[in-house]
């Protein structure tokens, strides 16, 4: 894959008792960052597929209710790449969180906006700056 061409990744909040899943990076750009399951979108999948499938694979929790809501410009100066990333919301179905692929996730935790785990991967940078994450915040405030 050549280093500058942007790709699309997929971040998925998944919702219970008024908290999200996040994770510990590891193996990839960011790593020791921490952010909530994803991964890149796949030639004819749909970004909820996308969602659901990395959730499943990289944690084993089911999500339902998946939802596009927001999109940041991510560029990675000194790693030379250049993300687009898709924000889905879904409230969680079913599974216990579970660490299924080490070389992605070092740890799992439940986290809200008020104990977010440090430091944070730098697609969080944009979403903090973006007016959408008032909607993500709110299908938050709806799963409590």
């Amino acid at each position: 894959m050549e280093k500058n061409i942007p790709r699309i990744g997929v971040g998925v909040f998944v919702f219970k008792n008024g908290k999200f899943l996040m994770g510990k990076r590891r193996g990839a750009h960011g790593t020791g960052s921490w952010s909530v399951p994803g991964g890149h979108l796949e030639f004819g999948e749909a970004i909820e597929e996308t969602a659901a499938r990395e959730l499943l694979e990289e944690t084993g929790v089911v999500g339902k209710n998946l939802k596009v809501r927001a999109f940041t410009n991510d560029i990675f100066v000194d790693e030379c790449k250049h993300y687009v990333t898709l924000w889905v919301t879904c409230d969680w179905d079913s599974g216990e969180p579970q660490i299924i692929e080490p070389d992605k996730f070092t740890d799992l935790d439940w986290c809200d906006f008020n104990s977010l785990p440090t430091p944070l991967f730098h697609p969080w940078v944009q979403l903090f700056k973006s007016d959408n994450l008032e909607v993500i915040k709110q299908d938050l405030e709806k799963s409590k």
